[in-house]
C-alpha cells in the first residue's frame, strides 16, 4: 500500500483515515517518536542531533528561521518519502495545528512539486461538508490502492 503524507501532519483524524484504508500515514507523530527514540540524542530541552541542522538545510536555506529548518529536518525525509499526499486548507487547530507559516508554505510547495497524487480539500464547516470531506478521502484512498 501506499505511504500517504498528510497535512496537517500533526492530524490524527487524518492518519487514522489514512490506516484504516490499509495505507502508511506519514505524521508527525511517527516522526517525532523515531526521532526521539534515536540513540544519541540530547537531553531535553534540545532534543536534537548534530544532523539535525544539516537536514534542515537541505530544505531551507541559512537565512530561512531556525525554526522552519528544524521543523523541515522532520518533515522533509517524509515528503521525499511519500507515493501520495492529502492537504487540507483552513483546518480548525484542533483538528491538526502546524504552527509555522512559513513552514506551511514549504510543506504545501515540496509535496506539490514531488508530482505524487494528492488531494486537496477545504476543511468542512457543517455536517454536510463533513461526509462530502470524509467520503473524498475514502475515495482517494480506495484509489491508491488499486493504482498499485
Amino acid at each position: 500500500m501506499a505511504k500517504v503524507f498528510i497535512y496537517p501532519a500533526t492530524s490524527l483524524i487524518l492518519s487514522d483515515l489514512v490506516a484504516r484504508f490499509g495505507h502508511t500515514p506519514l505524521s508527525a507523530a511517527q516522526s517525532i517518536r523515531e526521532h526521539i527514540q534515536t540513540a544519541g540524542l540530547e537531553s531535553p530541552p534540545l532534543q536534537i542531533s548534530p544532523e539535525d541542522p544539516k537536514k534542515g538545510l537541505k530544505y531551507a536555506a541559512v537565512e530561512v528561521p531556525s525554526g522552519v529548518r528544524g521543523r523541515m529536518s522532520l518533515y522533509g525525509p517524509m515528503i521525499e518519502d511519500a507515493d501520495a499526499g492529502i492537504i487540507i486548507h483552513d483546518a480548525d487547530f484542533a483538528f491538526g495545528c502546524m504552527g509555522c507559516a512559513r513552514t506551511n508554505e514549504l510543506i504545501i510547495f515540496l509535496v506539490k512539486k514531488r508530482n505524487i497524487p494528492v488531494l486537496e480539500l477545504n476543511y468542512p464547516k457543517n455536517d454536510e461538508e463533513g461526509a462530502e470531506f470524509v467520503a473524498a478521502i475514502r475515495d482517494f484512498l480506495v484509489g491508491l490502492g488499486r493504482e498499485k
